[in-house]
């Protein structure tokens, strides 16, 4: 039996989004509120669904229990009130975009999983605006 597991967390972060080959103007142009440089914030959403093989023994495809742990460690403790320009070695040269964090995300996450698992993340930036990326 093949099943899909889902994980929620919550984290807050700051960034600035610019491209420091292009013009203020720009800059301005394509990011808009968020090119300021004084950085802005947002309360994250973020949702882990990992899809797998459903173990006959536990009835799970992952210990929620583990996966909250892995979440916490590897995700919330290292992005949770971060400037994730200033702080985050991880955004040192890619743009903190939604799209490259959900990516990142995956990659932190995937290397604890088997490799049979599939993993999608949802990280969800405000109400109206989320990215996602995953194996599905």
């Amino acid at each position: 039996m093949i099943a899909t597991i889902c994980r929620k967390a919550h984290f807050n972060a700051a960034h600035r989004l610019y491209n420091e080959r292009w013009s203020e103007e720009k800059n301005i142009e394509v990011f808009g509120k968020c090119f300021s440089p004084n950085f802005h914030g947002h309360n994250f959403e973020l949702e882990v669904r990992v899809r797998g093989e459903v173990n006959p023994e536990t009835g799970f495809v992952i210990d929620l229990g583990r996966l909250g742990d892995l979440i916490k460690t590897e995700i919330e403790h290292r992005f949770d009130h971060k400037n994730l320009n200033l702080d985050c070695p991880e955004f040192e040269n890619i743009l903190p975009s939604t799209e490259h964090f959900a990516k990142i995300i995956y990659d932190l996450l995937k290397v604890h999983l088997e490799s049979s698992q599939q993993l999608h993340i949802t990280l969800i930036e405000t109400a109206k605006n989320s990215a996602e990326y995953g194996d599905w």
